[in-house]
C-alpha cells in the first residue's frame, strides 16, 4: 500500500504536531506502508520523511521544479520526481497512492484535503482519506463541512468519503481495516 501525505511546511507550529508527524513516520514505516508527500524537508513534511527515513520505510516526493530551485527539497529523499507546477504535484502524488492522510496544515493542505475529496465525491478517486485531527486541529473544519450537511450543499451520506483520527495509531487501524470501497458516490453527488 502506498499512502499520500498532505501537511504543513510550516516550522513555527507546536512541537506536538511534529512529534505527531515523527511517530505517523516511524508506525508507517514499520507497517510496510509506502509514503509519497511533497518533497519539502521542513515543518510536517521534513517530520514525516525524517521518521519514515530512519524507520527504514520507502517514501518518494513529489516536488514542483520551483520549489526544487529554492532549495525546499528535503535532503535525504532518494526517489524525489520533479513536476511542472503545483497541479501536477498533486495530479502525480494522488495517482500513485492508495490513501490520503492529511495532517494539520496550511491553506496548500487544506486545498489538497478537499480535491481529494472532491475528487473521491466524483468517483476520480477510491482509497481511504484519512484526516489526523491532532489537538483537534480539524474539529472547526468538519463543524463547518455539517453546516454543508444541514443547509444541503453537502449529502449527510457524503461524510462516509473520509474518516477522522485523533492519534497516528488510529491513522494505521483506519488503513489496517477491511475498507469497503464505494463506487457510488459519483451517482449521489447530484443533491
Amino acid at each position: 500500500m502506498t499512502v499520500c501525505i498532505f501537511a504543513a511546511s510550516s516550522t513555527k507550529v507546536d512541537s506536538q504536531y511534529a512529534e505527531a508527524a515523527s511517530l505517523l513516520g516511524y508506525l508507517l514505516a514499520g507497517a510496510d506502508i509506502d509514503v509519497v508527500f511533497g518533497g519539502g524537508g521542513i515543518g510536517l513534511m521534513g517530520k514525516i520523511a525524517d521518521s519514515v527515513i530512519a524507520g527504514g520505510g520507502k517514501i518518494t516526493g513529489i516536488i514542483p521544479l520551483f520549489m526544487k530551485n529554492e532549495g525546499w527539497g528535503h535532503p535525504g529523499i532518494q526517489n524525489m520526481i520533479v513536476t511542472k507546477d503545483m497541479s501536477q504535484r498533486k495530479k502525480k502524488m494522488l495517482e500513485m497512492s492508495d490513501a490520503v492522510i492529511a495532517l494539520p496544515g496550511g491553506m496548500g493542505t487544506l486545498e489538497e484535503l478537499t480535491e481529494a475529496i472532491t475528487l473521491k465525491q466524483l468517483g476520480l478517486f477510491h482509497g481511504p482519506i484519512i484526516i489526523l485531527n491532532t489537538l483537534g486541529f480539524y474539529s472547526s473544519l468538519l463543524e463547518f463541512i455539517d453546516s454543508m450537511i444541514t443547509h444541503n450543499f453537502l449529502r449527510l451520506e457524503h461524510k462516509g468519503i473520509w474518516e477522522v483520527a485523533d492519534t497516528p495509531g488510529e491513522v494505521i487501524n483506519i488503513l489496517g481495516n477491511d475498507v469497503k470501497l464505494c463506487t457510488e458516490w459519483r451517482k449521489i453527488a447530484k443533491i
